[in-house]
């Protein structure tokens, strides 16, 4: 038979499509790269129709590769390989030199690692598409010029500036402002090419040391010399390191054909068509439909065309009209919007001198009279001279001799724009918003307002701004995500959004990020959606993400009835009637939402006019504007000729930012700079302006520049310890540097953190998705290693902080990443010196000498001189803590007879860093406003009343930390209105996502807006500033009690000037409402508990049962779960607590309960771990849905929570409900065996199904026996489990073949772990590719409780007096001799792995991480590792929530050591939330398989 001659091999990207075509001698003969513009089909088939003009309908092997080309494959019935594994088949057969390979494709990017062994470690971008393709097109776009110039821009650099390199969408923000800026273009764009070099590095290093040479794969690396510069320079390499090939672009495509090759029998695999296949047959597949019935859970935007038609009929009488203007000398107003990407210019008519009488002025008063609207293009400058000359060109046009009387600026540009046209004033865009929305609907209750790159969402009462929300980081949902999609699916926004109305099945595309919604996407392409009901799916996205996202809206929140939507995006009528459609409301829409900010300003101006005007004595009757009032009237010409400059680059020295700073001057005379992360030096606002305290400069000071305490009776030991200023050292330094200086240490102290030494550690970060003050870490002790000075490093564990208030809170937990983070830097750093992590409890005075103690003999220190440095150090750090809460007092109180605003800036110690905050702090003292920190809700109750403050909340206070930031916001919540409550919280803090629904619940029970501002390693603080203003601005109007309803030429109020000590804020707070506690009278209800596992929840009813509870589980998750939980809990929480509320919420909306006969039932594991926290976000969820009279009960899972902290036995078990209560002990024998029977069928299960005998028979099996189990535990046998099992052992080894397969083990999180929806059904993926899943394990998680306890003692974290042979000889007899007994039962299926000791799973995580790790899976997940690589199974996944806390430390943060302890290992870390695309585990999986050999 004849065999195929050619090898195709077809690359379908996220963005392009290549094709390569090789002949017998493996000549290239054909190769294509274009965009397919999401039309992959007809661009293929015109490849198959070239290569057929090329060489004939004949026999071809073919293979298909690509993040879409999955669908291809399977139209062609093609083998499908997985993109980095088809990159690095060309790697090894053409460039056997290339030590690694990186990839940049449009929306992913990838490295392999090439081991000298011939191994390799494949590294793919999971999350996030910042630094791609996709990203640099989104880049040019914004520059308004192509890929290629911006490279040959790039190259003529002079300087490059700090961007966000973590996501694209921030990163755009960063570069509209170095473009507002008016930075040359060349900067901008080796600033746009160095972050995604860092990027890609930082995302896919993971540790992992770059050498040369490396090749290069993708189109961009191929054509864009300026990115190749990016990575030379900041990976310190030359252009000779790299391999570029004149077909880098193709490399996958390549690989591809030579995979498939015909005669290549080492690369070989059995496809489909082994001997080749017929083109014209491949063509034939290409054009065969797939049928697909798509369907979708939401509904159509409108019903029909005539519906739309209405409705559109309905937005049209809250159209302004525009009149154009009038012959003569008039006078006019201008407003500008000068926003992030465009520039809106407004005109309005204050009245003519041709007007004949009062009526006719009255008449056309407030007119709009010019509308211009234009992209910015970089220059916002220059836009707003093109809008006037537009103008100035209408008024020629008209005869009209315009004189402007009153002029505004508002939006990004609102400062610089003021000072270039001289314009008579500026002002915040929210109030700018709020005016023109009252101006088309007097009483309005709130207002949406989405633009290019930001949302708004302001809500006002009485005429007054309440409430204002903003979108703290991430612009997915905004007008420059929707114009990205429409144009890469080949669309204008105009008819992208016209199809979204015509949509019948709109897709539910998620709301998480702009990247997961492209992989998402592409899905449902292959699902069979059209284009229409994609586009009305991303309008559904853009709101559910504002709603869910932005303002947290849980469900049932009041919006009001009086509805304005404005802003670009909301031109788009399929987002303003999704909008509609979600909240149940009607909305009014302008018929120019876009301009209402310039709207909004130009009114402002009008009243600042009058008002003035009023002040000249202009009489109340006189509607005839006089010519005296014209003094200050000024032509367009006027305002243009101010507006030419000269800019000059400075680089400011005035502290260790040097940032470089842009200084315009105007021909008017005004100067301007841009560029100053502070204001210490250069500033725009004058000598005279009056700046407010800060705190947090104080606060550093003190920290840091403390005196040095001198020791004369101390042996000096002449050893130096390097202490990193990172985390917690932001807390206790003094401590710490006390106590080292008393036992007769120096002390060296890392460096002030800056930017780019900063980026010079970050190839070692292991987790991307850490928060900043982590990443940071990294730098610090970095500089501290390669110091020849340090001898030694100190980097504390400590478990406990000091406890402020032990009655009140459970416990003084640090966060796992501050806690642990030492196990990681000790994993990533090739350490030249030894890293000192003593365990630390700084909450019990007993257990901290003790570990003081033994900390300093190993530094060869005595007890005496120990105890007396302990001594120096407590009373060091005391009066640090006592000195800087005093300070804070002495800001609140210091003008008591003008209270100036204060605003306390809460965060966590070290947001002290001036990196870390972004000199946020001092930004807002420059607003005038004092500063003061949570430190003033500090312990000792001396007539503190800040001390005192008990915040009222659902959750349980388990963080040292956030009880301090919730109790100093209960305290600013209870003051008068001149102290405002403001959060900062790093992008990625866990704890953080809990707290702040609290927070904003106890500020709005008092009255008061709640601020968070959200920051990261991006140095823009534009929209910060914006976010404080607008809360500063809002609470002076507040106080004014402005009413702007409309302007009116009649007299003006001038009494604007009203001191703020006059704000008082009523104490009308509401109380914190509760759900019912379960009762002795309330043991007869039915208690919901969530579904987890398919193998432990089957015997939680009927053990339940035993104990005398009516138990139901629900069913397992689902879509409805997920968007249920998305509503009440914050879309930042763990996945898990999204899909549990998601879950009971479902349940008790379902009518199918009797809610005066249910109660509901979750866990609470105790410890660090946000887990913790679940039952209060259910909590507040049901009291939100009405659901109060129905109890929450919870279930402890830990022995030892609570004793740490010296908190009393009773508060230990923190279970409020007294009708609820589980005899552990009385029924430890049944529940144990029936967690190892669970755990048993489990492992047969998955056994048998990869070797079944019959298929179908190991799925018979296994719910049969889960069956039976309820007849034994009725009786509560534990020996008729065991007989069971026995049984069952027998059974499935019958059914099992003998068999050898490939293996692959699960750790990770435990509900994503066990939780089949959770994780996707991954495990039902991998099985029906022929391998064996060794299950992960329920029992350990538990067990590990019985170790933790004797660490705990042991590492003195309490002070428990038990000896070890009791709590060993629990262990024995409640679990050793069932172990064993379960072992023997087992082991009748021969393919069981037994199962182990616990207390021998604690010592294989000896030097890999600490065992004080007990928070999340703790030191038991690395243990599974170990476990699962000595039973020969070395290809593991781990899984886990997107930013589990935990996960950053015991998985993420030791995979170097794990690999380098294991290089047999093959590991792969997958992340879900609601939010991530099968697309994008399916890729990653099958990355992981097939590197799989058996």
């Amino acid at each position: 038979m004849e065999k195929a001659k050619y090898s195709i091999g077809l690359d379908v990207g996220s963005t392009t499509a290549k094709v390569a075509v090789i002949d017998g001698k493996k000549n290239l003969i054909y190769s294509k790269y274009e965009r397919h513009n999401a039309r992959v089909n007809e661009l293929v088939s015109h490849y198959f129709d070239e290569i057929n003009q090329l060489i004939g309908d004949t026999k071809v092997n073919i293979c298909v590769t690509g993040s879409v080309g999955m669908a291809t494959a399977e139209q062609l019935q093609a083998e499908f390989v997985q993109e980095v594994v088809a990159a690095s088949v060309y790697a090894r057969k053409a460039h056997p030199e290339a030590k690694a390979l990186i990839d940049i494709g449009g929306e992913d990017a990838k490295v392999v690692f090439f081991k000298p062994n011939g191994g390799m470690e494949l590294r793919m971008n999971g999350n996030c598409a910042g630094g791609t393709g996709a990203f640099i097109d989104q880049m040019s776009v914004l520059m308004g010029v192509d890929n290629q110039k911006m490279s040959q821009l790039a190259m003529n650099a002079q300087h490059v500036y700090p961007m966000a390199a973590r996501c694209g969408v921030f990163a755009k923000t960063d570069i509209q402002n170095l473009m507002a800026r008016n930075l040359p273009e060349e900067d901008i764009a080796a600033s746009i090419f160095h972050s995604i070099a860092v990027q890609t590095v930082v995302t896919l290093s993971h540790g992992i040391d770059f050498e040369a040479p490396i090749l290069l794969c993708g189109g961009p690396l191929t054509f864009l010399p300026a990115l190749r510069k990016a990575f030379c320079d900041y990976m310190q390499l030359s252009e000779n390191d790299f391999i570029v090939s004149e077909n880098s672009n193709l490399i996958p495509a390549l690989g591809c054909a030579y995979r498939n090759f015909p005669t290549d029998s080492a690369d070989s695999t059995d496809a489909s068509d082994s001997d080749g296949i017929q083109l014209s047959i491949l063509r034939k597949r290409l054009h065969q439909e797939i049928k697909v019935e798509w369907n979708s859970s939401l509904e159509p935007l409108f019903k029909n065309e005539m519906e739309h038609d209405k409705w559109l009929q309905s937005k049209a009488r809250f159209a302004t009209e525009t009149h154009p203007l009038a012959k003569g000398k008039q006078q006019v107003v201008i407003g500008i919007d000068s926003g992030s990407t465009t520039t809106k210019i407004v005109a309005v008519r204050m009245g003519s001198n041709t007007d004949t009488d009062a009526k006719s002025a009255q008449k056309d008063k407030g007119d709009i009279v010019f509308t211009n609207y234009r992209l910015n293009l970089g220059n916002p400058i220059k836009a707003v001279a093109d809008g006037l000359n537009a103008l100035k060109q209408e008024a020629e046009h008209r005869g009209a001799e315009l004189e402007i009387v009153g002029s505004c600026s508002t939006g990004y540009g609102e400062e610089l724009i003021k000072a270039a046209f001289g314009l008579d004033c500026g002002i915040i865009e929210t109030m700018a918003h709020e005016r023109a929305a009252a101006s088309l609907m007097p009483d309005v209750s709130f207002i949406l307002d989405i633009g290019g790159q930001d949302m708004k969402a302001i809500f006002v009462e009485k005429g007054a701004v309440v409430r204002m929300e903003l979108n703290e980081a991430c612009s997915s949902g905004c007008g420059t995500f929707i114009q990205t999609f429409a144009n890469n699916m080949g669309y204008s926004v105009g008819d992208f959004a016209k199809l979204a109305c015509q949509s019948k099945a709109p897709c539910d595309l998620g709301t998480r990020c702009t990247v997961f919604m492209n992989s998402k996407v592409k899905q449902v392409l292959r699902e069979g959606a059209s284009v229409a009901d994609i586009s009305a799916g991303i309008s559904y996205s853009v709101i559910k993400n504002c709603l869910y996202k932005v303002l947290k809206l849980h469900g049932n929140e009041n919006l009001g009835g009086k509805i304005v939507v404005q802003g670009g995006t909301m031109r788009n009528d399929a987002v303003v009637r999704a909008f509609e459609l979600l909240t149940h409301t009607e909305v009014a829409r302008s018929n120019m939402p876009e301009l209402m900010g310039a709207y909004g300003c130009a009114l402002h101006a009008a009243t600042d006019y009058l008002s003035k005007d009023s002040q000249d004595g202009l009489s109340e009757d006189s509607a005839q504007l006089p010519s005296s009032s014209n003094k200050n009237a000024r032509s367009i010409d006027n305002l243009l000729n101010l507006a030419h400059y000269e800019t000059k680059q400075l680089q400011c020295k005035g502290c260790e930012n040097h940032c470089y700073v842009s200084r315009y001057t105007f021909t008017g005379g005004n100067k301007f700079y841009s560029g100053n992360k502070c204001e210490r030096v250069f500033n725009n606002k004058g000598a005279n302006e009056i700046k407010g305290k800060n705190i947090y400069e104080y606060k550093y000071h003190l920290l840091f520049d403390g005196k040095e305490i001198k020791h004369f009776d101390i042996t000096k030991r002449h050893i130096k310890v390097g202490i990193p200023r990172i985390l917690n050292m932001y807390e206790d330094f003094p401590f710490w540097n006390a106590l080292l200086h008393a036992a007769g240490f120096d002390v060296i102290l890392s460096s002030d953190s800056t930017f780019s030494q900063y980026e010079g550690a970050l190839n070692t970060v292991m987790s991307d998705n850490i928060c900043f003050p982590a990443k940071l870490a990294h730098s610090h002790l970095k500089e501290l290693n390669e110091n020849p000075e340090v001898d030694r490093i100190l980097m504390p564990y400590v478990v406990y902080e000091h406890n402020d208030d032990p009655k009140n809170t459970l416990n003084s937990f640090n966060c796992p990443v501050v806690s642990g983070y030492s196990d990681v830097i000790k994993s990533v750093i090739d350490l030249k010196k030894p890293i000192d992590s003593p365990v630390i409890n700084f909450a019990q005075s007993k257990a901290l000498e003790k570990q003081i103690v033994d900390y300093l003999k190993k530094l060869g220190v005595d007890r005496k001189t120990a105890r007396k440095a302990l001594r120096e150090a407590l009373y060091a750090q005391a009066a640090y803590s006592a000195e800087i809460k005093t300070k804070a007092w002495e800001i609140l109180n210091q003008n008591e007879e003008k209270p100036r605003l204060t605003i306390l800036l809460a965060g966590r110690p070290y947001h002290t860093d001036p990196l870390v905050q972004h000199k946020l702090s001092e930004m807002i003292a420059n607003l005038g406003v004092n500063v003061i920190s949570e430190d003033i809700a500090r312990g000792s109750s001396d007539n503190n009343d800040a001390y005192n403050s008990q915040p009222e909340t659902y959750l349980v206070k388990q963080w040292a930390y956030m009880n301090r930031i919730m109790k100093a916001a209960q305290w600013a919540a209870e003051q008068g209105d001149n102290v405002h409550f403001v959060q900062m919280t790093s992008f990625g803090c866990g704890p953080d996502s809990f707290i702040q629904d609290e927070i904003r619940d106890i500020m709005k029970r008092h009255n008061k807006p709640f601020t968070l501002l959200k920051i990261d390693d991006v140095s823009n603080i534009g929209s910060l500033k914006l976010r404080v203003r607008s809360l500063i601005e809002s609470l002076r109007v507040k106080s004014l009690k402005l009413k702007v309803n409309s302007f009116k030429l009649k007299g003006q109020s001038t009494n604007h000037k009203v001191q703020s000590s006059n704000l008082k804020v009523q104490s009308t707070a509401q109380s914190l409402q509760q759900t019912k506690v379960f009762t002795k009278q309330d043991v007869h209800r039915k208690i919901l508990a969530p579904f987890m596992t398919e193998y432990l929840t089957p015997i939680i009813p009927p053990i339940l049962k035993l104990i005398g509870y009516d138990v139901e589980v629900l069913p397992m998750s689902d879509e409805a779960s997920a968007e249920i939980g998305l509503r009440f809990a914050n879309n930042e929480v763990c996945y898990p607590a999204t899909l549990i509320v998601g879950d009971i919420i479902k349940a008790l909306k379902s009518g199918k309960y009797d809610l005066k006969n249910t109660a509901v039932v979750m866990s609470q594991t105790g410890g660090q771990c946000r887990a913790t926290n679940y039952a209060g976000l259910i909590k507040r969820a049901m009291i939100s849905n009405g659901f109060q009279d129905v109890p929450l009960l919870t279930l402890g899972v830990t022995a030892s929570t609570g004793e740490a902290s010296g908190s009393t036995d009773d508060k230990q078990d923190y279970n409020e409900q007294d009708g609820f209560n589980v005899p552990w002990l009385k029924y430890s024998q049944i529940i144990v065996t029936a967690i190892f029977y669970g755990d048993a069928i489990n492992e047969m299960y998955n056994a048998c199904i990869a070797r079944e005998r019959k298929q179908g028979i190991a799925k018979e099996l296994r719910d049969k026996y889960i069956r039976l189990i309820d007849e034994p535990i009725a009786r509560n046998s534990a020996k008729g489990l065991i007989k069971l099992l026995e049984q069952a052992a027998e059974e499935f080894n019958q059914m099992t073949l003998d068999k050898n397969v490939p293996k692959v083990g699960i750790v990770g999180e435990i509900f994503l772990k066990f939780n089949p929806f959770a994780h996707q059904y991954l495990e039902r993926y991998i099985i029906s590719k022929g391998i064996e899943v060794v299950p992960p394990l329920l029992a350990p998680f538990f067990l590990q409780e019985f170790v933790n306890v004797e660490i705990q003692k042991h590492m003195r974290l309490n002070c428990t007096k038990v000896p070890d042979f009791i709590i060993k000889g629990a262990y024995q007899a409640l679990i050793g001799r069932r172990l064993r007994q379960v072992n023997k039962a087992a082991s009748k299926f021969r393919y069981f792995r037994p199962f182990t000791n616990i207390y021998d799973d604690a010592k294989d995580v000896q030097g890999l991480v600490s065992l004080a790790a007990q928070f999340g899976e703790g030191w038991l997940l690395p243990a599974d590792i170990v476990g699962y690589i000595r039973d020969g199974v070395n290809n593991i996944i781990s899984l886990q929530p997107f930013g589990c806390i935990a996960n950053h430390v015991i998985s993420k943060g030791i995979e170097k050591r794990l690999h380098e302890r294991f290089p047999q290992l093959n590991l792969v870390s997958l992340d879900f939330d609601s939010g991530v695309s099968e697309v994008n585990v399916t890729n990653r999986l099958l990355l992981f398989l097939d590197s799989i050999t058996e």
